[in-house]
């Protein structure tokens, strides 16, 4: 009976316990003991604490040595979701908070997977647990600190780099011809390469005597004389490519080699020795203005080009740009293929478009496709065939680079909390490339979504089909020059020219078939009030 009163003491529930610890980089993990360990010693110590509360360190290791914090791809973590998962884990131990993760939305989601499979979070330096409310409002407060204090280091750093070319100092970018850079002292500074030199000095005079970049370009690849070629820390060999017109019009206008460097829109003096003395620095702008006034205005152009931009050669795939001679008082007309106008006609062998002839087939074709059925059907059909693979490219372009900026962005957590306090050039030059590289990135996904957009506005039907193209004869010859040069270039995204065998391919924009068939609607309701 006594024994049937005496209350059995209650054993604790047992809380299975897994340690996760993680270090940024694979510095010292060859060592005997190393941060790991020591991170895992301390976790253990901490649930030996606890065993009265049921607390037992399971004997699977969840160790990521070389890892950011700035996101979830990491083997060790992973494995620890799936043990999760599996039922294996009840409460997760760190030694601190920014050993699982440094970004405020990762740590969220990841105590969202927490949380539904009822398993507790613990910093072992901090006392945070997450099954109470208070330690889940601190954790929070102090991860939004954490993040905070990355823009901030973020700051400092774009900071020293402006810093840096007030000063004259190089902070890194592609080396160019003339130049090395040393890296022997403190930062690295741009030298000059005496090989080099002489060539640089030779191209400036060579714009001077000749007076048009195409010929220079022609001159410098007889010689065989080619861009800078340099290796990069990996081994690797960049460079070396042949001139053409826009290599040799960037480095003529490169203030580098009058001993200065460009910051956005400021120039300052550098550290570097000058390649070229300003007086011809200042002569060679100076022609450049002058040959290149006015180029690239499409109200400059007084003879027509309706296609101008549109069409392509088909054997290099560059763009044939639209120019004219004159003899006496006759003006002729032409369009010539990019590459020859920037590398000579020994690189690509499409002859001279007539422009009148070229522009009067495609307003035919264009006639023939208002005028015929099957024609409209089968623009149609193209049309949605190839939107949807401009789609499909779209969302994959959209996806690699957002992995590419994703890749960027951790690189530059990475040594931005690597260097708290103090950063070395070689990291200030590597992350002034890399914040480049996120505003490239960041940009393109934004076009890319716009682009997006776009494509799904512009479904076409076969009846807007009709409405757009029965429209264009009618109104063609009524336009200016400048007028049918708008309409070409909304309607039609490409012309292909085959040299083989002398024929064009057209293709039209989709946007501008509906674009062009709302517009026949709105003149057609005009016309009838």
């Amino acid at each position: 009976m006594n024994e049937l009163l005496t209350e059995k003491p209650v054993q604790a529930p047992v809380i299975r316990c897994a340690i996760y610890t993680r270090k940024s980089t694979e510095e010292g993990l060859d060592m005997d003991f190393n941060s790991l360990d020591a991170q895992r010693e301390s976790a253990e110590a901490f649930i030996a604490s606890q065993r009265e509360q049921g607390w037992t360190v399971i004997p699977e290791h969840f160790d990521d040595g070389g890892f950011s914090g700035g996101n979830t791809e990491r083997p060790a973590l992973k494995r620890l979701v799936d043990a999760i998962e599996a039922g294996r884990v009840d409460c997760v131990v760190v030694y601190k908070v920014d050993r699982l993760s440094r970004s405020l939305l990762d740590f969220s989601k990841i105590m969202d997977t927490f949380d539904s499979y009822g398993v507790s979070f613990v910093s072992v330096t901090q006392q945070f647990n997450t099954t109470h409310s208070m330690g889940r409002l601190t954790l929070n407060i102090l991860l939004s600190f954490a993040q905070f204090e990355r823009e901030i280091i973020g700051e400092r750093i774009r900071d020293k780099i402006a810093a840096q070319r007030r000063r004259g100092k190089w902070s890194g970018g592609t080396p160019v011809l003339g130049y090395d850079v040393d890296r022997s002292g403190p930062s690295p500074k741009l030298v000059v390469n005496g090989d080099e030199r002489g060539i640089v000095r030779h191209i400036f005079e060579l714009y001077l005597e000749k007076q048009a970049l195409m010929p220079v370009a022609e001159e410098l690849n007889r010689r065989g004389w080619h861009g800078k070629i340099w290796t990069t820390r990996r081994g690797i060999e960049k460079g070396g490519r042949p001139f053409d017109k826009c290599s040799v019009h960037k480095l003529l206008t490169n203030v580098l080699y009058v001993g200065k460097l460009r910051h956005k829109e400021n120039v300052y003096e550098g550290e570097h020795d000058a390649i070229v003395d300003e007086e011809m620095f200042r002569e060679v702008g100076e022609l450049l203005r002058k040959n290149g006034r006015g180029h690239g205005n499409a109200m400059r152009d007084k003879y027509g080009a309706c296609l101008k931009g549109l069409i392509y050669c088909s054997d290099c795939q560059k763009v044939m740009v639209h120019n004219n001679t004159r003899r006496g008082s006759k003006v002729y007309r032409y369009y010539t293929c990019l590459t020859v106008i920037k590398r000579g006609r020994k690189h690509c062998e499409t002859p001279a478009l007539p422009a009148a002839d070229i522009e009067s087939e495609v307003v035919d074709q264009i006639r023939c496709i208002a005028s015929d059925d099957g024609l409209r059907r089968e623009i149609l059909s193209e049309s949605l065939t190839r939107q949807k693979a401009e789609v499909e490219e779209l969302e994959l372009t959209k996806v690699q680079h957002g992995r590419q900026l994703k890749r960027a962005a951790e690189e530059i957590r990475t040594i931005s909390l690597d260097n708290v306090g103090s950063i070395s050039s070689d990291a200030t030059a590597r992350l002034a490339d890399l914040h480049e590289k996120v505003s490239t990135f960041e940009y393109s996904i934004a076009e890319t979504e716009r682009a997006l957009v776009a494509h799904h506005a512009s479904a076409v039907s076969e009846a807007e089909v009709i409405r757009a193209m029965s429209n264009f004869d009618n109104v063609w010859h009524s336009l200016s020059s400048h007028e049918q040069r708008e309409v070409m270039a909304l309607l039609i995204e490409r012309i292909d020219f085959d040299r083989s065998d002398g024929t064009i391919e057209i293709k039209l924009h989709a946007t501008a078939i509906k674009s062009l068939a709302e517009t026949a609607t709105d003149d057609e309701g005009g016309e009838s009030q």
